[in-house]
């Protein structure tokens, strides 16, 4: 018992250096494309449910019907139980800052042109999941660390309309949409 506590606090450690020194890296992304193909979701499960709304962004920029793929954090999940969203937690980070979830290692293989970052509290594996995912246009809620995301909005977690709106508002100053 004693060690696992240990363990944990260290993988914790390795975890949050590696996220500072990957906060520091630029990605090298195409960031002169422009348009929304390929839209990214890490939502919180645990205090948003609906997670099947981030399907509207398909009519809302005429993507394919697979353009959008979701992962949900949960704290807690049970492994043996079916989940709507694939999900992920915090018994899943590994040593160095390794997530160790498959689902999460598929949202990690690929490249989006949009990544929603909806959630607002700040743990570790979530932040790891942002600062992993390779997107051009990272956007995200005020509460978090600006060098997460590169556009914040800032309304309420539970107001999905008013984020839709404002985000949309916003990609097309950008010249995204």
């Amino acid at each position: 018992m004693f060690l696992q506590g240990l363990k944990d606090k260290f993988k914790q450690k390795s975890g949050e250096k590696y996220l500072k020194n990957e906060l520091l890296k630029v990605q090298d992304l195409e960031r002169n494309l422009k348009g929304i193909k390929k839209v990214g979701v890490i939502v919180d499960l645990d205090t948003f449910q609906e997670a099947d709304l981030f399907y509207q962004f398909i009519e809302m920029f005429n993507l394919r019907p697979n353009a959008v793929k979701i992962i949900g954090y949960k704290a807690f999940y049970d492994k043996n139980s079916p989940y709507a969203t694939p999900v992920f937690s915090d018994k899943d980070l590994g040593w160095g800052g390794a997530v160790e979830n498959s689902y999460a290692l598929e949202f990690l293989s690929k490249e989006y042109d949009l990544l929603l970052n909806y959630y607002t509290q700040d743990t570790l594996i979530v932040k790891l999941m942002t600062a992993k995912t390779k997107a051009r246009i990272k956007v995200g809620f005020a509460e978090l660390n600006p060098a997460l995301n590169d556009l914040i909005l800032q309304t309420r977690l539970q107001d999905f309309n008013t984020f839709k709106s404002e985000l949309k508002k916003y990609l097309k100053v950008m010249n995204e949409v």
